[in-house]
């Protein structure tokens, strides 16, 4: 937990002390720090803790800098600086509950009416590893009370959306509600710069990702995961067949789906749950079956339907009603001459196959339109002729 500083502290003397101890490479620093404390140049000390904690050896030195030198000057530094420096210092602690109570002493220190943005950072982080620790019962108050705090914002620094959406991914993770993770999780990919996170954590991302889209019960598009670079990084792993299963079901694949049945029981959760995702792949099926259909063409026979989800005849009206009920496609059901009436249907992210299914549609459109407009072109030339 961070000191409290007593009034003599002698900070020249920690600086010399720890400058004898650190590394050649990273000596350098302590004399700058010392330079900059003296003069009361907070901006450019502040500047350069950042840059010390990024060197790779730095480490055992964080905790130490942190307590006996930053909180020595705290009250002079940016609040959202106090807080990326201190939560580098947490991660140095082997117990996670001193990381914890490292950090609630910083919650306290931004607790103020001009540093709610910071607070959040600083409180979803405390989140953070409540969560590694186990310690779960708090984090959802945490989120809720985190996210009322941003809607009062119009913006903040994108670190602190970044730490929001992090955690409450993880949060979502352990809680498996793959909608909610999925959100999240892609939301958080969208305040980073991907690039810095490691091949690791890229296929981590993408695997967890993948997995929410296909059991997510409300997610029936994974245009915005499939166009997302994360997902290449599945591409020649171990776990290539689950990037083609999302591409089968985006598209509503049903042959393709099949054949990639056998990887199930590598993922007991997709084992576990293979009818659910035979139902929502006849669904995927049905919504791609009314998109490539022109709009002036989409009274479909029970039939069609049938042969493009591969149900019995007598099974084609619960999907319609399904589908109805969860708002992906709207319009009616003609029992007697058993008939789907479609007058809209859910709008698509598309894939690349898909978009150039589009690009054929009008092409057709536009050719047609050119043999109409021939075709009465003649026809005006014969009556006035």
């Amino acid at each position: 937990m961070a000191q409290q500083m007593e009034v003599d502290f002698d900070v020249p003397k920690f600086l010399y002390e720890t400058r004898q101890s650190a590394p050649a490479q990273l000596q350098h620093y302590f004399s700058t720090f010392e330079d900059y404390y003296e003069r009361k140049l907070w901006h450019q000390l502040t500047l350069q803790i950042l840059e010390f904690f990024k060197e790779p050896g730095s480490d055992p030195f964080k905790v130490s800098v942190f307590q006996k030198f930053v909180a020595e000057w705290e009250d002079k530094i940016n609040k959202l600086s106090l807080v990326t420096i201190a939560l580098q210092a947490a991660a140095q602690f082997s117990d996670l509950n001193e990381s914890i109570e490292f950090l609630k002493e910083i919650v306290k220190r931004v607790d103020t009416p001009e540093t709610q943005d910071v607070h959040v950072l600083a409180s979803m982080e405390v989140a953070h590893y409540l969560l590694k620790a186990k310690q779960v019962e708090l984090v959802k108050k945490t989120i809720d009370e985190s996210e009322k705090t941003l809607d009062k914002f119009d913006s903040v620094e994108t670190s602190i959306y970044a730490s929001f959406y992090r955690v409450s991914a993880e949060y979502y993770k352990g809680q498996a509600d793959y909608a909610q993770y999925y959100k999240n999780a892609l939301l958080y990919l969208s305040c980073i710069d991907i690039s810095e996170l490691t091949n690791m954590e890229k296929i981590e991302r993408a695997y967890d990702l993948s997995l929410s889209a296909l059991l997510g019960e409300m997610i029936y598009n994974f245009g915005e995961l499939l166009m997302h670079p994360i997902l290449d990084s599945l591409a020649g792993t171990e776990h290539d067949w689950l990037r083609s299963l999302l591409f089968a079901f985006n598209a509503g694949d049903i042959g393709k789906f099949e054949a990639l049945g056998p990887h199930f029981p590598k993922q007991p959760l997709l084992e576990q749950n293979k009818a659910a995702l035979r139902r929502k792949i006849c669904l995927m099926s049905l919504i791609e079956a009314v998109f490539i259909r022109s709009t002036d063409n989409r009274s479909i026979p029970f039939s069609e339907i049938a042969a493009e989800t591969r149900l019995s005849l007598d099974e084609v009206e619960h999907l319609v009603m399904k589908a109805l009920s969860l708002k992906l496609i709207r319009g009616s059901i003609d029992q007697v001459d058993q008939i789907v009436v479609v007058t809209w249907v859910q709008p698509r992210v598309l894939d690349k196959d898909q978009i150039d299914g589009m690009r054929r549609k009008l092409e057709e459109w536009d050719n047609q339109v050119k043999r109409i407009s021939s075709f009465v072109g003649e026809q005006g030339g014969e009556v006035f002729a």
